[in-house]
């Protein structure tokens, strides 16, 4: 199958967990009943932050050993850069436009102004973080026009303040914010959340992402990906995805993914 099968306006991966049989019961033998996420949201912040983290990580230790001049690999690093920076752009958005809303929506009166106050700690944090995402680009740009040893290693510290930066806002989001949203979030708000915030990759980038996703997630996390694509994105994924991914890892990194 090519690789044009795979719709190029598809959402980034969403885990969920299957529904099994006993859960279908429950929510159609009590329809008024509010269903929990069961750890779909969750699951989502949890693979996307995992994945940023080491990405960002490996970008500043991948730039420090690159050659300051040479155009291919120079290219290659920014570009990946680029892309992970649109990843991690949007995710913010979507919080701020419609998770972090929906959790305020559905929390008990006495939790509201504590988890306020918490999300615009989010708010802040994540305003410094994005800006800091334009910045790396911009030195990637700046490292593809100068071919220096300067611009070079100006993207690298850009690439690893950017990770202690986000090591740490995920850290904070993860310890208060993401065990609210499995508690109160709404199954189907986080469905309607999923479906309409896209990300727009290519059919290419899409399943390089997917495979980005994967490489360090848990046994539970991965089915909840695998489980989240549409029948072609899977069949693409197993027929010639997971192997390119493969390649351009190796390619990047000068060795293969993890798993």
């Amino acid at each position: 199958m090519a690789a044009a099968a795979v719709r190029a306006t598809s959402p980034i991966p969403v885990p969920r967990t299957p529904v099994s049989g006993a859960a279908r019961t429950v929510e159609q033998e009590q329809p008024g009943r509010r269903v929990p996420s069961a750890g779909r949201a969750v699951a989502y912040q949890r693979v996307l932050h995992q994945m940023v983290r080491r990405e960002w990580r490996l970008l500043g230790d991948l730039a420090t050993w690159a050659p300051a001049g040479e155009a291919v690999r120079t290219a290659a690093l920014a570009r990946h850069a680029e892309l992970i920076g649109r990843i991690l752009l949007h995710h913010h958005e979507v919080e701020r436009e419609a998770v972090w809303p929906a959790l305020l929506r559905t929390l008990p009166a006495d939790q509201v102004d504590a988890v306020r106050a918490a999300v615009d700690d989010w708010t802040t944090r994540c305003a410094r973080v994005d800006r800091m995402v334009r910045n790396v680009c911009t030195a990637g740009r700046q490292w593809q026009v100068t071919g220096n040893a300067a611009a070079r290693d100006a993207f690298a510290l850009a690439c690893r303040d950017l990770a202690d930066a986000v090591d740490a806002q995920t850290a904070s989001e993860e310890a208060f914010l993401l065990p609210l949203l499995d508690e109160h979030l709404e199954a189907g708000h986080w469905a309607a959340i999923a479906r309409s915030s896209h990300c727009r990759l290519s059919a290419h980038d899409q399943l390089f992402v997917l495979g980005l996703a994967l490489e360090d997630s848990s046994a539970d996390d991965r089915a909840r990906l695998l489980s989240g694509l549409s029948p072609a994105t899977r069949l693409a994924w197993r027929t010639h995805g997971r192997r390119n991914y493969r390649a351009a890892v190796v390619r990047l990194r000068g060795a293969p993914p993890a798993r």
